[in-house]
């Protein structure tokens, strides 16, 4: 009856029109029969439709009721109530739960109006009135009562329904923003990876070309390089599709994340590369978080590739880790004269965007520009809890 509720209202209007029927043949009074069966059509046949038009049904079987009044509803035509009568109470109750308070009074004028006029003109003051009267008046209290519980009962279903699908909405965006903040992840790190061994690479080729004549040793020390650089890229691109590509992690190869710990063997593979790196570390970093660590060694790689990349033959960089309280401080100067610095920061380079984003998902600072001695310089700040 719920899957199909006009099924439900049909059972109601069967029920009242079998106790309706044996009215129509035997009230023996001077109404014609056909009164009485439209009268009774009137009331009951709208009763199957009631759910679907609560409003226009409840009036056409208050029209009924004022045509019953009209025609026989006095106690000289000896029909002064019938079961049909009883939709009444039933239609009430349906605009109260379907449509509304409001339109329930204005619905309930209307009844208390026809009350007031049967039991003045059809009963008249006598004992019998005061009974049917307050028979009458509990019924329709009894009908606006649960007619209010149904509606409550709907709207606050109507509620949770709309609160649910704003959960589903807000889960779904939440599934999206998270997809992308892992995609911008995976990027900058594909870019750390790719762009520093890449960098290191190029140089190392150049200078091998070069020196492949005039000194084999220097050109077979390169391509060594050249090999180590290529096979970690490797490793480290192996990881990061891995974990894009299986669905089940028991078969991606994990690999520990670099941190500050690794910026000793990082400026050591930059020396291979043939960039001097002076490493000046102060402070303990055992105990660092693992973002923070890995962040300060991405930092730290992307501002020393862009040094390999830009700072031009015979640069040399200082790279200062310190640990001071609560923070790191990291600082990152070259005194290269190469490509200008400040053309790849107005460009918005991804080395520069990955090195300030790394820094403000951290809840740090980080700052990049022309060092006033000559060459690039990069400092940032990170805390250990990011406010």
């Amino acid at each position: 009856m719920r899957a199909h509720p006009v099924f439900g209202d049909s059972l109601i209007a069967g029920a009242l029109l079998l106790f309706d029927l044996p009215l129509i043949f035997t009230h023996g009074t001077a109404v014609p029969d056909p009164v009485v069966v439209l009268v009774g059509l009137l009331m009951v046949v709208p009763v199957v439709f009631r759910r679907r038009y609560p409003l226009g049904s409840s009036y056409v079987i208050l029209f009924g009721g004022v045509l019953q009044l009209a025609t026989h509803g006095d106690i000289d035509s000896g029909i002064p109530i019938r079961p049909a009568d009883f939709v009444l109470a039933v239609t009430l109750y349906t605009v109260v739960a379907f449509e509304g308070r409001r339109q329930g009074l204005i619905y309930l004028g209307f009844l208390a109006l026809g009350t007031l006029i049967w039991s003045l003109w059809v009963m008249g003051p006598r004992t019998e009135t005061v009974f049917a009267v307050f028979f009458v008046v509990l019924f329709f209290a009894f009908s606006w009562a649960l007619g209010e519980f149904v509606g409550a009962r709907r709207a606050y279903h109507s509620e949770l329904e709309q609160r649910l699908k704003l959960l589903e909405t807000e889960r779904d965006q939440q599934a999206r923003i998270a997809v992308g903040e892992e995609r911008s992840r995976i990027a900058r790190e594909l870019h750390d990876v790719v762009a520093h061994a890449v960098s290191v690479m190029v140089v190392q080729a150049d200078g091998a070309g070069y020196a492949i004549k005039t000194n084999p040793e220097l050109a077979e020390a390169a391509m060594r390089t050249i090999s180590d650089s290529g096979r970690q890229a490797l490793t480290e691109l192996r990881r990061l599709l891995g974990v894009l590509r299986s669905s089940d992690q028991s078969s991606t190869q994990w690999a520990p994340q670099p941190g500050a710990l690794d910026l000793a063997e990082l400026a050591e593979n930059c020396r291979a590369a043939g960039l001097p790196v002076t490493l000046e570390m102060s402070g303990d970093f055992s105990a660092l978080p693992a973002g923070l660590g890995l962040g300060i060694y991405r930092i730290v790689q992307e501002a020393l590739t862009n040094t390999l990349k830009h700072a031009g033959t015979g640069a040399s960089s200082l790279v200062r880790v310190a640990r001071a309280g609560e923070q790191v401080a990291l600082e990152v100067v070259d005194d290269g004269y190469g490509t200008p610095h400040d053309l790849v920061a107005v460009s918005g380079g991804n080395g520069l965007i990955g090195m300030r984003e790394r820094a403000g998902v951290l809840g740090g600072t980080l700052e990049a520009g022309p060092n006033p001695g000559g060459g690039w310089r990069v400092r940032a700040v990170l805390p250990f809890a990011p406010t």
